[in-house]
């Protein structure tokens, strides 16, 4: 391949890893990316998991042999049959040595080091490919993983300088890992409470959108709980904010834990001592449930007074719910009654008859001290 092809390849490369929106979307645009510049018929991109001492393998693309799936959920392999994982990643590297790319073939290795591999030549005949690359990938300066590249018996081999592009690729490969990581990281922090590690409201809001949007177009059940944690002021009053701050996360743990009980249930905190879970999928019941069991919980904390808990699910007698803004409004509005009853267990919208005080509140335009309180209400 002339120099000029070789970079719009890595040019390509680049833009395909800088295109893609999640980290499986990175790895095959990595792996495709490589695939395609040395013109070869496979490609795997694998990370070097030190603590579990393994090289596991994130996507596979190109010519898959029947045990190869696209993103393998268990295609791992011990360090110890890849002993240049250690020795030429890691050793070498630090050393001093560059992280430079090797080839292999069926009979054995072609060009570079590290040498013989029975492991890897063993698995180019049982899958019928002639040659392989192999380049390290470095990432913040550590050896983080390999790019993979092989091409099918009857095509040429791969050479010296096919390693030396090879290792050229991989270190566009790192940069874009990096610059995943950064973003991934980011988002992480976007839509994440600082203090409880719950997702925040901004996640909700994204959430709750999408979920209101499968429930009009699929019919799929969206339920909400809201959960107002009671007694925050007086501990933060006379017991300082610190302790207040440790009620919030414990309280957290126990929604984390109550959420995990609803397949793919949210956790959120919305802010101060607001909190919800937001399932999608699971049965009114077994959330109202949940939501019981979440009060029981709170009740039994060592700091605070409980939880006022309202709930409002699209598979509940609460008329037509076309936004998620309407959902939200009944789900509070619940809340609010526990929270003036002093209920110990939760609210249910629409479960008090066809005039339920609870819809009736949320639809009505007076309720503009819960309908103000959070800018969600607000967006539509």
């Amino acid at each position: 391949m002339g120099d000029d092809r070789r970079l719009v390849a890595v040019v390509a490369l680049a833009q395909g890893m800088a295109a893609a929106h999640t980290p499986r979307e990175t790895w095959r645009a990595a792996a495709l990316g490589a695939c395609r510049a040395l013109s070869a018929g496979f490609a795997a991109l694998s990370v070097w998991e030190r603590d579990l001492g393994r090289l596991r393998v994130l996507v596979n693309v190109g010519d898959r042999a029947a045990d190869e799936d696209e993103f393998p959920d268990g295609e791992a392999y011990p360090v110890h049959q890849f002993p240049e994982i250690t020795e030429f990643l890691h050793e070498r590297w630090v050393a001093g040595g560059e992280p430079d790319a090797w080839v292999e073939t069926a009979q054995g290795p072609a060009a570079g080091r590290p040498g013989y591999c029975h492991q890897r030549v063993a698995a180019l005949r049982r899958r019928g490919r002639g040659s392989c690359v192999v380049a390290p990938i470095v990432l913040h300066g550590r050896a983080w993983g390999e790019l993979y590249v092989a091409r099918s018996v009857g095509t040429p081999v791969f050479d010296r300088a096919d390693a030396d592009f090879a290792t050229v690729l991989a270190a566009v490969v790192a940069a874009g890992l990096a610059q995943t990581e950064r973003l991934e990281e980011a988002r992480r922090l976007a839509f994440t409470d600082a203090l409880t590690g719950l997702a925040n409201r901004r996640a909700v809001d994204v959430r709750l959108e999408e979920a209101v949007e499968r429930h009009r177009a699929e019919g799929i059940v969206v339920s909400l709980v809201v959960c107002d944690l009671n007694g925050l002021k007086r501990v933060n009053d006379t017991l300082g904010h610190a302790v207040g701050d440790r009620l919030l996360e414990r309280f957290g743990s126990v929604l984390s834990l109550c959420g995990a009980m609803l397949p793919g249930a949210l956790a959120a905190r919305l802010g101060g001592d607001e909190f919800c879970l937001l399932a999608v999928g699971s049965l009114a019941d077994d959330v109202v449930k949940v939501a019981d069991e979440l009060c029981r919980r709170a009740g039994e904390l060592e700091l605070g007074e409980g939880v006022a808990c309202g709930v409002a699910s699209t598979e509940d007698p609460i008329g037509p719910v076309s936004s998620a803004r309407r959902l939200f409004r009944l789900a509070d509005a619940a809340q609010y009654r526990a929270k003036a009853v002093r209920a110990a267990r939760p609210v249910v919208a629409g479960r008090a008859g066809p005039d339920d005080p609870v819809v009736r509140l949320a639809d009505e335009p007076s309720h503009g001290r819960t309908a103000e309180r959070r800018r969600f209400r607000g967006r539509r």
